[in-house]
């Protein structure tokens, strides 16, 4: 009766070679397996957002900062989620700070040869190159511009500095060159709370703060700043840097020695 009752458990038990045989049949399926982990953890990484669009948003966004889509008035609904994690969720940062790199290492480049007349230049816009606006911008969802309400928000002077601008703002200034900062905003109306916000987020020792007056009203933000620099290059400066988050605020008649774009799906200014 003992060795009858042994014999079952004996059949249960897996022998040392089968077990490395079974062992063997699934290590495949281990290693198949990592790479899709690390594809799934790459994807969190290089998508701000977790909606099925965001692939087709990142194209859409390269086509913005490429000066391929023009002329729109509001983030596709699609992709608001996806421009709000990519300015939120650390990829802006990271690009701004790749910009701002670039832009330190030709001030570098051209501050050793830069004329000691005091008339090397560089033209930096204000809003979302100086000031931030994602606070207004996000909490109307990426809507279409309102000018009502963007003066509202304008007049309270509380748009936040971008850190890594007043850093590169702060070099040129230690390294002799004249900043002016040049913005399409309406100088009757927001000039004096503007100049406020600046020196508030520590945007002091320009040259010149230079807004629309009047005369300028109605036009294009590309005519009128290309306008405002060739004045600047009639005074004898020689712009050799020029920043901004819009192609019109880069593009035009004496541009620069050098563009550098900041980076903003947000809205888009002719």
């Amino acid at each position: 009766m003992l060795t009858s009752g042994i014999a079952p458990m004996a059949s249960r038990t897996i022998a040392p070679w089968r077990q490395v045989m079974m062992l063997l049949a699934l290590l495949p399926h281990l290693f198949l397996s990592a790479p899709a982990v690390v594809v799934a953890r790459q994807w969190q990484c290089l998508w701000p957002g977790q909606a099925p669009d965001d692939a087709g948003c990142l194209s859409w966004r390269v086509m913005v900062e490429a000066n391929n889509a023009r002329g729109w008035r509001t983030v596709p609904a699609q992709c608001v989620g996806y421009v709000n994690g990519y300015m939120t969720r650390g990829q802006y940062q990271r690009d701004l700070a790749g910009v701002m790199e670039q832009a330190s290492a030709y001030a570098d480049e051209i501050a050793a040869d830069a004329d000691a007349d005091g008339l090397d230049a560089w033209v930096f816009d204000i809003d979302d190159t100086c000031l931030s606006n994602l606070l207004y911008y996000e909490a109307k969802q990426f809507g279409a511009y309102d000018p009502s309400a963007f003066k509202a928000w304008a007049s309270r002077e509380a748009c936040p500095g971008i850190r890594p601008v007043l850093g590169l703002f702060t070099t040129l200034l230690d390294k002799g060159f004249k900043v002016f900062l040049l913005s399409g905003r309406d100088e009757e109306t927001l000039g004096s709370c503007t100049a406020a916000n600046l020196e508030a987020e520590g945007f002091s020792g320009y040259e010149r703060l230079i807004m629309r007056t009047p005369e300028y009203r109605g036009q294009s933000s590309s005519i009128f700043k290309s306008a405002i620099r060739r004045q600047l290059v009639d005074e004898g400066y020689r712009i050799r840097g020029n920043v901004g988050d819009q192609w019109s605020d880069l593009q035009g008649d004496s541009a620069g020695d050098r563009v550098f774009k900041i980076p903003n799906p947000m809205y888009f200014v002719p």
